[in-house]
């Protein structure tokens, strides 16, 4: 029944009214509110602290106390980078405490006015320091406590800092929730790569990478590193600051070495031997290994419970995204709350600018309270996708969100494999290492890409040095967001200057139709391929290439180049010859993470008045169309998670039989139901009155707890193959899929393309043009478009139409796969063979009607016998006999026949097996086929 003519003019009055109210608070709003109290001025201390192995080394950590007007407030602890001070935190410090937080900034040990040797946040040295500025807090009164001793306190910081961040929290359980930015999981991992790995990668986060041993000296980060803590350290005032009157610290007080040699700068000896070594001899010795292991985040993840904010560069080639992509798996495997932003930025390139810096104090207030609320942040994953950097020097950026990170709070990784084509080559390492080629400059990937052209050409292979491998040029766009994958074949070559031993670079080009190439992120993959034969045998390796977010245009093609030698990294310096191929499919795996657009970089002003008025026309649109539809608008909340319910379906024609009369079936999450009939049963009028086809004449269709109507928004959730559709014919394949899901005005990430065209095994077919296809291409290219987003119900009719026996078995593997991950299928079918090893339920109908509904297994059982293959058939049925109140027994070569009446088969084959008879199978008499023709009648036979 529709609404009324009163009703629907009171309904548009009062949705006209909230518009115009909305838009004349938005314009007359002057934003003027009550002035806040202004915060006091920030108190400085020296704080003395403990630490070192034993706890009784003192040193005095310089520390700034930003706090709000209004106290006691919640705390958080801003570390800063590596090189830097608690100088360099101080406006951010001002952002949060605007609000409404107290913020502790300060200098970690040897840096600025703090005193100590730098040690790489050893949990003895830096992380200890951090704990007791954690009692320092609690004992501050402007700052909030959950109780004596236990400030509320969140702790952020970048690169240096946010690895302290996320020590801190995995031996600190006062830490109520962490921001890490630009850092690492496996300090190891990031200064010594090795994304070569003989074993599989087969991760399904978008940046599980390779984490091989003998890794590639990062050398060029790490120099300046290690000459950011070389300087001696110094105060800028040379007044000695006052202790904090709380703390009683010992003014100016130090506890250095001065017998440490000067080459060593303020690092611990322990430091400056690992990193003399490294320097020297490219190689990390075990004592080295285990201090990069020990002041590693690696370490402490699977004690990190709290939530965490996890904020990664995409252009970094000092801690990828790999590195975040490890802490969100370990930290989320030991139950915490994780979300992630790539931004685009990162070491390589700009800060977190304003914005981000708002959602990281947004992250601290919804999981600290106590300042303005703000709504629950989630678990999403965000992402940037940068364009092209404009004249005026700024690079467009749109953020795309998806709900969970893949592969630890949803699905894996969807991904896309390019073909790669190129010969087997023979590369050089020359003497030395020298000459070297060029990828990136550290930390100024920024101004190589405002650089344009003279930027690109930085990138450099020498010749005889590197092997290339190329795709195809595309014909649709596709992103990279996250680690591509490859695998390599390298072998040494007989005769020629050998070490056993491989280092290689691999990187990913985008090239353009008019062959411009630029490395995307200005990054590479060091390989290290070890134990080559000298006879020349191949060592296959996978390959995780840098993780980048790069838009690759139509048109444009990757080129994968293997290098011996980067100016960046140690390389070997004795001459050798590598042979360098593909290996595997020859393919590179692309990781695309589907979202949808969320922002931009900055909206224009001017427009904006036209943005209200299309806002309000739209809105006007929406409630006349909830007006128009309320009387369809059906929703059952009980059944919302059910696929598909009928109850009473019947379809009737004037002057005819009824085609579905009365029928009533419920389909649950994850079976794979078979519909079965007769010609003439009613199948595929049942069919299309799922799908909105046919109106029926009484009863009801409920999808996931919707009553379906034609044009119900519900259907976007079912894929349907009712006969097969037709296909523009000068089209390919692909083409014809793509329009499809255009049509539906979905995002063309969401259609999943590679996973369907695998599902339905078109391969290279899908680009030919859909007038070459045979019929059973053409059914299969049906399945592509059915499956088309995954969809949750998937209704197929006669799918195996056209298809050869393995492909056949093909379909059947991808139905059951497809219900294992809870999505659910409904097929008709006449190969009753293939409905019984398929299904796990059928659904029986004739002239109609219902006749019966189950599982297969309860079905083909319904009589109670039961067949068994054994070695001796006569005794085996002397011996069934013997079982009291059994039916008929009866011996067919080597299967005995007997009606269990009742008793389990498990009663039987004990018997068997207590008489000495060996029983090889045991299964129902009855067949699906022998159950389905006495259930609609022998004369259908």
């Amino acid at each position: 029944m529709s609404a009324s003519p009163r009703r629907r003019k009171g309904l548009v009055l009062i949705a006209l009214s909230c518009i115009a109210l909305v838009v004349l608070g938005a314009f007359l709003w002057s934003g003027d509110e009550k002035p806040a109290a202004a915060p006091e001025a920030p108190r400085e201390a020296l704080v003395d602290v403990l630490d070192g192995p034993g706890g009784n080394e003192r040193v005095q950590i310089d520390v700034t106390l930003f706090a709000p007007a209004d106290t006691p407030a919640p705390a958080i602890l801003l570390a800063h980078g590596f090189g830097g001070s608690k100088d360099d935190t101080a406006a951010q410090a001002e952002e949060l405490v605007r609000r409404g937080f107290t913020v502790l900034t300060f200098s970690s040990r040897g840096f600025g006015r703090s005193t100590g040797k730098i040690a790489l946040n050893d949990p003895s040295y830096e992380v200890t320091d951090a704990r007791q500025l954690l009692d320092w807090l609690a004992r501050q009164p402007e700052v909030l406590r959950d109780r004596e001793g236990d400030p509320r306190v969140g702790v952020t910081g970048g690169s240096y800092g946010g690895a302290l961040s996320l020590l801190l929290a995995g031996t600190d359980p006062r830490v109520d929730a962490i921001a890490p930015l630009m850092t690492y999981n496996d300090l190891g991992q990031a200064l010594l790569p090795n994304a070569a790995s003989r074993d599989r990668i087969g991760g399904s986060t978008p940046a599980d990478g390779a984490t091989a041993d003998h890794g590639v000296f990062k050398q060029a980060w790490a120099g300046m590193l290690f000459s950011a803590g070389s300087s001696p350290q110094q105060r800028s005032d040379p007044r000695p600051p006052a202790p904090s009157p709380s703390d009683g610290g010992a003014v100016g007080f130090r506890s250095e070495a001065v017998n440490q040699p000067l080459t060593c700068g303020n690092f611990t000896p322990q430091v400056c031997a690992a990193y003399t070594e490294v320097a020297r001899t490219g190689q990390a010795g075990q004592a080295t290994l285990d201090l990069l292991d020990r002041v590693s985040p690696k370490s402490v993840t699977a004690n990190i419970k709290v939530p965490t904010l996890l904020v990664q560069g995409e252009r970094d080639t000092l801690f990828g995204l790999d590195q975040s992509d490890a802490n969100a798996r370990q930290i989320s495997a030991a139950g915490g709350k994780v979300k992630t932003i790539w931004f685009a930025g990162g070491h390589d390139g700009a800060s977190p600018d304003l914005a981000l810096r708002e959602r990281i104090a947004d992250w601290f207030a919804f999981y600290l309270g106590g300042v303005p609320p703000v709504p629950d942040p989630g678990t999403g994953f965000d992402y940037d996708i940068a364009g092209r950097p404009q004249r005026n020097g700024e690079i467009p950026v749109r953020t795309v969100s998806a709900p969970a990170y893949p592969g630890v709070q949803a699905e894996r990784t969807p991904r896309f494999a390019l073909q790669l084509r190129g010969q087997v080559t023979r590369v050089v390492n020359p003497p030395g290492g020298s000459p070297a080629a060029t990828s990136s400059l550290p930390g100024v990937g920024e101004m190589l890409d405002a650089a344009g052209g003279f930027g690109r050409s930085l990138a450099r292979d020498l010749p005889g040095q590197v092997a290339v491998f190329r795709t195809d040029p595309l014909d649709s766009q596709l992103l990279i967001s996250g680690i591509a994958r490859t695998r390599l074949s390298v072998a040494s070559v007989p005769g020629q200057p050998a070490t056993g031993d491989a280092v290689l670079f691999a990187k990913l080009y985008d090239v353009g139709p008019d062959q411009q190439r630029s490395l995307i992120g200005n990054a590479v993959s060091p390989l290290h391929v070890a134990d080559l034969p000298a006879d020349g045998t191949p060592v296959e390796v996978d390959v995780a290439l840098p993780g980048v977010v790069h838009p690759l245009e139509t048109g444009h093609r990757l080129e994968l180049a293997v290098a011996t030698t980067d100016q960046a990294y140690a390389v070997p310096r004795e001459p050798a010859v590598h042979r360098i191929g593909l290996a595997g499919d020859s393919s590179v795996s692309i990781p695309s993470v589907r979202g949808a657009t969320t922002t931009a970089n900055t909206v224009p002003v001017a427009p904006l008045v036209g943005i209200v008025v299309i806002i309000a026309a739209a809105l006007v649109a929406w409630v006349l169309s909830l007006i128009r539809r309320k009387s369809t608008d059906d929703v059952d909340a009980l059944l919302a998670d059910t696929p598909l319910l009928i109850a009473g379906l019947t379809k009737s024609y004037p002057d005819k039989p009824a085609a579905v009369q009365d029928l009533s079936i419920r389909v649950e999450r994850g079976q794979i139901v078979g519909l079965l009939g007769p010609n003439g049963a009613g199948k595929t009028t049942t069919l299309r009155m799922l799908l909105g086809l046919l109106t029926p004449t009484s009863g009801q269709i409920r999808v996931f707890g919707h009553r379906l109507v034609p044009g119900a928004p519900v259907l976007s959730r079912v894929g349907s193959l009712v006969e097969t559709p037709g296909f523009l014919p000068h089209l390919s394949g692909f083409d014809n899929l793509r329009y499809y899901w255009a049509a539906t005005g979905r995002p063309m990430l969401q259609a999943r393309f590679d996973e369907v065209l695998q599902i339905a095994g078109l391969g290279t077919a899908a680009r030919r043009p859909a007038r070459t296809y045979s019929q059973g291409m053409k059914q299969r290219l049906a399945i592509a478009q059915a499956m088309l987003g995954l969809p949750e119900l998937l209704v197929l009719d006669e799918p195996t139409n056209g298809l050869d026996p393995p492909q056949i078995h093909q379909m059947r593997e991808i139905l059951r796969r497809y219900a294992s991950t809870g999505r659910t299928v409904l097929v008709s079918s006449h190969l009753l063979a293939e409905v019984e090893q398929t299904c796990t339920h059928v659904v029986v109908m004739r002239n109609g009607q219902l006749v019966t509904a189950g599982s297969v297994a309860d079905i083909v059982s319904v009589d109670g016998e039961a067949t068994f293959r054994v070695d001796e058939p006569e005794q085996a049925a002397e011996a069934l006999r013997t079982i009291e109140g059994l039916g008929p027994v009866e011996t067919d070569g080597d299967l005995v026949h007997a009606d269990l009446a009742g008793h389990s088969a498990a009663v039987a084959v004990n018997v068997l097996v207590a008489s000495g008879i060996a029983v090889h199978q045991v299964g129902p008499r009855r067949r699906l086929e022998d159950a389905f023709l006495q259930l609609v009648g022998e004369d259908h036979r």
